[in-house]
This record gives structure tokens, C-alpha cells and sequence, in this order.
């Protein structure tokens, strides 16, 4: 292995956050490690550097991710760094309930039904650039196809993707952008779920935001708060999440035309291609929770009141859990990555993602024999601290070999 000159404190920078793998090889072996989480200023109010402890390890990560008790997700920095989003900052009890009311908006059966439109979707899609030399996969499809789809579900404008896009990556930008304009921008996100709910509450359909404000959980409804804050979770990690899974996947294919056509040949490899992307290019790269209580991992003794960066993209390539972990095979037993999460905030749109990623590939592979890099260079994103993904990703796609 190469020695890498970094230090723990460099893991928030554009160049690592375009490509941390390399990084996470290199101090894997020190986690836990207490390093900088954002500089000095990155939060309204804060003018002292935010520290925390990196969990790199897959045993640290798994264990973290089942223990809520010890590691919990509602923490002071909630609604400071971002606003408070119901479920990914919420403990049991609240988080049960909540959690108990929403699984019915996601479950197998309401996926399966949605499944023709979003071929619809993405055939429209493709048609699109089809027509053209060269796409940039990102723009013209993997951006605007999870939005519409979590637009769909919750029951807002799906032309609206762009605003939804913008809002969704100030959200997740800290070093791009000053705490002004992510806070301007989160205001107007939730001013706008603010008014969807209060339309339904007038008028009902049949959507998400509708059973939100129709919910009724031991005799209460949910605080306008309560549905906001599911509303941008929904939309954020809906797209998000998505968004990289097919930005990712498709990036790792064009550099393989062999396993290109054996997909053609075979479609039953498709779940496992889509499971080894979520592996090795994990979408989200990390998310943050609070010790309740002293703790010690791997040998590091963590103090009550710490907060904690769980590195999903790190534990997944962890060569204790995955052996030969920078290669792409589809012979693993993936039965365990993380890269939905594990345990009770295990990703409530894993399916949906699973879905939209499995209905690309196929329509892909049914239009185009061939897939080419393009012309201009690929771009990673640089901006986000929790995603993994490209900015830009020129692809071409051909209709004959």
C-alpha cells in the first residue's frame, strides 16, 4: 500500500471528498479517529472548529448502526448544521412511531405498482438521448429521474426537478456555500412543503403528503414540523441516494464492455451489479450520530457527548469484511454491506432505489449494445460531505456495435 502524507483532518476537502478511497485505506487502520468535521465558521453560530470521531472499521460501522441506544441520531447539531429531518434525526419512541406510519407509503406492493410508470419515465428518458452523440448521463437522466419519482410519491409537480435539485444539494453543500445561502435555501424547501400540507389539509389526494396530514398515531396527527421535516428526507435522500446509484453504476460499466454484454445476455446478474455498485461507490458516504453514554471500539475510549461520523463508503470496503475489497465481482455475499444502513434507520427507500436502478439498467441494455465514455472527462462531485457521485459523466450510447 502506498503511504499517503494526510491526516484525518483533510477527510472533509474537495479532492477526498471526489475521492476518498485511497484515504480511507490509508487511516482505516487508526479508527476510531478524532478529526475535523467542518472548519471553523461552516455553521451559523459556531465559530470553533466541529470535531468528531470516524468510525472506518466495518465491525465499528455494523455495531454503531445496531446499537441506537449508545450511538443515537438526535444530537445538539441537528437543526444547526441542517434543519431536523423526521426519522434519520429521531430516537425511539418517536422514531417507531413515525417510522410505523411511513412504512405504509413504501411497502413492496405500492413499489410494485409504480414500476410501469417509471418505465414510462425512463423510457421517455432515453428516448431523449438516444437522439443524441453524447449524453451527460447525469443531467439528462440520473438527476431527473429520482426526483420525478419522489415527486410522484409525495404528490408535488414533478417539472418542478430542477428547484428540487437545488434544494436538495445546498442542503448537503457546507463548503461551497456560506450558512446564508444554505439557510436561505432550506427556508424556501420548507416553506414549500409548509404550503403543499396546507393545501391538502383543504383538499386531500391520493400521496404521501395526504396520509401525513391524515395521520392519526395514538390519537395525535403529526406537528406541521413533523411532516415538513419528512417531506425534505424524502425528497433529499429519494434523489440523492438514486441519483449516485445510477451516476456510479453506469460509470463502472463503461469501463467494462465484456460485463456489458454478458448483461445483455444474462439479465439475472443485474441485482448483483446493482449491489456490487452499492458496495464499492456507496451513494451515501456518511452520516453523523451522538454517544449517549462512554464507550470504547477497537480498543479507542469515546466520551458521552461525542459526536460520531459513521463512514458507510469505508466499512464497505473494508478488506476484514470484503476480501480484495477495490474490485468489482459479482460473486460476493453482499448480504450484509451498509450501504442502505443497518438496523432501525435501515433506508426506507431502499426499494424504491433498488427499483429505479434495475428498471435503467434493463432499459439500457435492451436500447444500447454498446456504451462509451464521452468525449469531455467525467467530473466527481466535490461539494457534499455525505454523497459519493459525479458531477458530470459524458457517456455515449449506441445502437450498434
Amino acid at each position: 500500500m502506498t503511504t499517503l502524507p494526510i491526516s484525518a483532518d483533510q477527510l472533509s476537502t474537495p479532492s477526498v471528498i471526489a475521492n476518498p478511497y485511497p484515504y480511507y485505506h490509508e487511516l482505516r487502520e487508526h479508527s476510531p479517529l478524532n478529526y475535523v468535521f467542518l472548519p471553523a465558521g461552516a455553521v451559523a453560530g459556531i465559530n470553533e472548529p466541529i470535531r468528531a470521531w470516524a468510525l472506518m472499521r466495518y465491525a465499528d460501522v455494523y455495531g454503531a448502526l445496531r446499537n441506537h441506544d449508545t450511538f443515537a441520531s438526535s444530537h445538539s447539531l441537528a437543526g444547526k448544521v441542517v434543519p431536523r429531518l423526521a426519522l434519520i434525526h429521531d430516537d425511539p419512541p418517536r422514531h417507531t412511531r413515525f417510522r410505523h406510519l411511513v412504512n405504509k407509503a413504501f411497502t413492496l406492493k405500492r413499489i410494485e405498482a409504480l414500476k410501469p410508470w417509471i418505465a414510462t419515465v425512463v423510457n421517455e428518458l432515453v428516448d431523449h438521448m438516444a437522439v443524441s452523440k453524447e449524453s451527460d448521463i447525469m443531467q439528462d437522466y440520473a438527476i431527473p429521474l429520482p426526483v420525478r419519482v419522489i415527486a410522484r410519491m409525495l404528490g408535488i409537480p414533478g417539472e418542478d426537478y430542477v428547484r428540487f435539485k437545488l434544494w436538495s444539494d445546498t442542503f448537503l453543500a457546507f463548503s461551497s456555500m456560506t450558512p446564508e445561502e444554505r439557510a436561505k435555501s432550506n427556508q424556501e424547501m420548507m416553506a414549500y412543503f409548509g404550503q403543499m400540507a396546507a393545501a391538502r389539509r383543504t383538499e386531500g389526494a391520493e400521496d404521501l403528503i395526504t396520509a401525513l396530514v391524515e395521520a392519526n398515531v395514538d390519537g395525535e396527527s403529526l406537528a406541521d414540523t413533523e411532516i415538513i421535516g419528512f417531506c425534505m428526507l424524502a425528497l433529499i435522500a429519494g434523489n440523492e441516494t438514486t441519483t449516485n446509484l445510477i451516476g456510479n453504476m453506469l460509470g463502472i460499466l463503461v469501463d467494462r464492455p465484456d460485463l456489458w454484454q454478458q448483461l445483455r445476455a444474462d439479465r439475472s446478474l443485474v441485482d448483483s451489479v446493482i449491489n456490487e455498485t452499492l458496495r464499492i461507490e456507496s451513494p451515501f458516504q456518511r452520516l453523523s450520530r451522538i454517544t449517549t453514554r462512554d464507550t470504547e471500539l477497537s480498543g479507542v475510549s469515546i466520551p458521552q457527548g461525542s459526536l460520531v461520523t459513521i463512514y458507510y463508503g469505508a466499512a464497505n470496503r473494508d478488506p476484514a469484511e470484503f476480501p480484495n475489497p477495490d474490485e468489482f465481482r459479482l460473486d460476493r455475499d453482499l448480504r450484509n454491506h451498509v450501504a442502505f444502513g443497518m438496523g432501525i434507520h435501515y433506508c426506507l427507500g431502499a426499494p424504491l432505489a433498488h427499483a429505479e436502478a434495475s428498471i435503467t439498467l434493463n432499459a439500457l441494455l435492451d436500447r444500447f449494445p454498446v456504451m462509451q465514455r464521452g468525449n469531455i472527462p467525467a467530473i466527481r462531485q466535490t461539494t457534499s460531505l455525505m454523497v459519493y457521485g459525479y458531477q458530470q459523466l459524458p457517456l455515449r450510447l449506441l445502437t450498434s456495435k
